[in-house]
């Protein structure tokens, strides 16, 4: 999934993300083989834990990420405890060719097992199966906080939502009101002048020879 915009108008908060840490396989001392796994610790600020929205990444050779929250439970004395919201996303469509290797992507709390609210630490684990590369990563991590709507900024949005539509309804398909208005005008005059000449004698019917005769059937 590539990043959304729905974080333009939020700012991220002020994290610190540690070096990526690479699981070696046997003695690290005597043996420099990756295992293709790798661990990135996201610290967030202390003592104020984020209700998470978004997590924001550009990827580097990452063929699965795995992300763990560290949580706390609000006015509780318990330690804080690691909960797996997301297992093995895939970045990268084959790890052993370049497809989404260099991409940026989004992980909303929508996509989450749980909620992550209540973090005070972030621990994204990274798997990459493919000896093609040496080193894989994520770069650009960004964490945006979850914001709840505003009730009275909703209110006064549909509010100005359902003025707007009064002042420009929609006239798709309806005759141009000026012409509707020229229309109506124009049949109001005609009725008044027919009212005016209008006249209480009854004149009747005259037929001459199959015709009328014109000077009898005015109505002056």
């Amino acid at each position: 999934m590539e990043m959304s915009d729905g974080t333009d108008d939020i700012k991220p908060v002020a994290c610190t993300v540690k070096p990526p840490v690479y699981l070696q396989i046997g003695d690290a001392k005597t043996d420099a083989t990756h295992s293709g796994v790798c661990v990135v610790d996201v610290t967030l600020p202390f003592g104020k834990p984020v209700n998470i929205e978004e997590i924001t990444f550009k990827n580097y050779y990452t063929a699965y990420v795995t992300v763990r929250l560290l949580r706390r439970s609000p006015g509780q004395d318990a330690p804080a405890k690691w909960c797996t919201v997301l297992r093995d996303l895939r970045l990268m469509d084959n790890p052993h060719t370049e497809g989404g290797s260099q991409d940026y992507y989004s992980i909303h709390r929508t996509q989450m097992q749980a909620e992550p609210d209540h973090v005070v630490s972030i621990r994204l684990i990274l798997r990459q199966p493919s000896s093609a590369w040496l080193t894989f990563s994520l770069e650009e991590i960004r964490v945006f906080p979850h914001v709840e709507p505003d009730p009275e900024k909703e209110v006064s949005d549909w509010l100005s939502d359902l003025m707007l539509m009064d002042q420009h309804p929609d006239l798709e398909g309806l005759p141009d009101p000026q012409t509707v208005s020229s229309s109506i005008q124009q049949m109001w005059a005609l009725t008044e002048v027919m009212q005016s000449n209008q006249t209480t004698a009854s004149i009747g019917r005259f037929d001459v020879d199959g015709c009328y005769d014109i000077n009898l059937l005015s109505l002056t």
